[in-house]
């Protein structure tokens, strides 16, 4: 398997990784970068899945009455999704910038951090309440730019 192609699984393992994890009185949720699982809930196995679509669909305020941090969350899904379209493109067909890919995963991590800190802010989930709010997200999208793409990006700072 070359770099690329691990470049690839990586990058789409993210889809994986919840942006954000949410625990309060036993009651876990994980936002993804897709949409929300609820794991206290009364579906099957105590599992309830929220695709992101659904919820701004159905949200009963608009979307530009959303707060700042929600109307993050599918930026952040274009990013993960365009980053994940530039290293599959490369992996393919040889036709990717490292930079663009790197730094759509930077965006990506930027976008996943403000959804966690604007839930954060809004439940008191740094440490001012029962809810206890992780940038997993955030960290490793960050983790992962630098990883795989920190030379590229490096050689964009010293320009």
């Amino acid at each position: 398997m070359t770099r690329r192609w691990i470049a690839v699984g990586a990058v789409a393992a993210l889809f994986a990784i919840p942006v954000t994890v949410s625990g309060a009185d036993g009651d876990y949720a994980l936002v993804m970068v897709w949409g929300l699982v609820d794991l206290g809930s009364t579906g099957p196995g105590g599992v309830h899945v929220y695709p992101i679509w659904r919820y701004l669909a159905e949200h009963p305020i608009g979307f530009e009455a959303l707060p700042a941090s929600i109307r993050a969350w599918p930026v952040g899904l274009g990013f993960h999704v365009l980053a994940l379209a530039s290293a599959t493109l490369g992996a393919t067909i040889d036709r990717e910038d490292r930079r663009v890919t790197g730094g759509l995963l930077v965006l990506a991590g930027l976008a996943s951090f403000s959804v966690t800190f604007g839930i954060a802010t809004r439940t008191g989930g740094f440490g001012g309440s029962s809810t206890v709010l992780l940038p997993v997200g955030a960290v490793l999208t960050w983790g992962a730019a630098v990883a795989l793409y920190g030379s590229d990006l490096r050689g964009l700072l010293g320009r």
